[in-house]
């Protein structure tokens, strides 16, 4: 009995053994091996992050940017106590889903905001000029592709926005135009063109609308654009490119990269799905199978037509009255034996008042 225990114990113990609980990475093995992760390795990674799942929060953003067009009219009421992340978040679905306009980004603007995205949607002059002047800490923007935009607003956001580092705009021929119109708002003025020489200017003395802006963001810039910019303002970098060793010694912010959506990181976590319909949503759906009972077409067109004829007759009859009462009168006063009988009948009548 007791050596039948141990013979138990023992391959407990080796189970157990086999298991290593107690794991620890074995480096001779590790050493052996090359030190790139393995296809597994990335599948079980992806499968662990994919199951993760997506916050309440998240949750409740996504159902509110689902149904986004059935609020715009109360959406400032509705935000008035949003915070500042998720009203960025819904501006951020509104533009995927095709409704970003004036009215949307000013219901939302909230004056924490570092990060401004309107890339391909219907913002204004009017709706930009309003929300500059409330988010003046604006670190990133991103305009392009805005045909309603001109440098009326372009020029207010280079005004209010002393903060801003990158700007992103152009991307269409319209936009494209705007951006070329802007391009001398970038360049320094000399306020004192007074002086005997330069050397005695004051750095305080040049003046620009955007004395923070270090990085642009131009797709289809022209050539005399990069040209004149590079030469007259050597601190922009036009379009930069990612690069280990960062560029003129500074590091290339994600917002500057030519490829990266600016307001993506702000949506991570919202399921695609929000916005995967643009646009209105037409809340009216035909029926897949018509019933038995349903009418044809030509029947629906017949009825329609009967209920207009019946509901415009009396006033087809009306107009048939005015219609004779004004030929009438026509003919009384282009026929000159009718128009005695008139006058007679007329005087008989003023006759017959007087004798009575």
């Amino acid at each position: 009995m007791e050596k039948r225990e141990a013979a138990d114990r023992e391959s407990v113990n080796t189970y157990l053994h086999n298991l290593q609980l107690n794991h620890k990475p074995d480096t001779t093995k590790f050493t052996q091996k090359s030190h790139a992760p393995t296809l597994q390795s990335f599948e079980f990674s992806s499968l662990v992050k994919r199951e993760c799942p997506p916050s309440l929060v998240s949750l409740c953003i996504g159902v509110v940017g689902g149904h986004l067009e059935d609020i715009i009219d109360d959406l400032a009421e509705i935000t008035s106590t949003f915070p500042s992340d998720i009203k960025m978040a819904l501006v951020a679905i509104a533009r995927r889903r095709k409704l970003l306009n004036d009215d949307i980004i000013i219901a939302l603007a909230d004056s924490s905001w570092e990060i401004f995205d309107v890339s391909g949607s219907d913002v204004s002059d009017f709706g930009l000029c309003h929300v500059v002047k409330i988010c003046k800490n604006l670190r990133a923007v991103d305009i392009s592709r805005c045909s309603r935009l001109t440098s009326t607003g372009v020029s207010e956001l280079l005004q209010y926005c002393h903060s801003l580092e990158i700007l992103r705009w152009g991307g269409c021929p319209r936009s494209d135009n705007t951006a070329r119109r802007c391009s001398s708002l970038l360049k320094p003025n000399l306020n004192d063109v007074d002086g005997e020489s330069w050397e005695e200017l004051d750095v305080t003395e040049f003046t620009h609308s955007a004395p923070s802006l270090r990085w642009l963001v131009w797709p289809k810039i022209d050539k005399d654009s990069l040209e004149s910019l590079s030469v007259e303002c050597p601190r922009i970098i036009i379009n930069p490119k990612p690069s280990p060793l960062g560029f003129r010694g500074s590091e290339v912010p994600r917002e500057a990269m030519l490829q990266v959506v600016l307001d993506d990181p702000i949506v991570k976590d919202i399921d695609p799905k929000t916005w995967a319909v643009s646009g209105f949503i037409s809340k009216t759906t035909l029926p897949s199978v018509s019933s038995p009972n349903e009418l044809s077409i030509a029947e629906k067109f017949r009825l329609a037509f009967l209920e207009r004829d019946t509901r415009l007759a009396p006033k087809r009859a009306k107009n048939a009255r005015q219609h004779q009462r004004r030929a009438e009168r026509e003919w009384v006063m282009t026929d000159t034996r009718a128009k005695a009988l008139a006058l007679a009948s007329k005087a008989s009548r003023s006759l017959q008042t007087k004798n009575l």
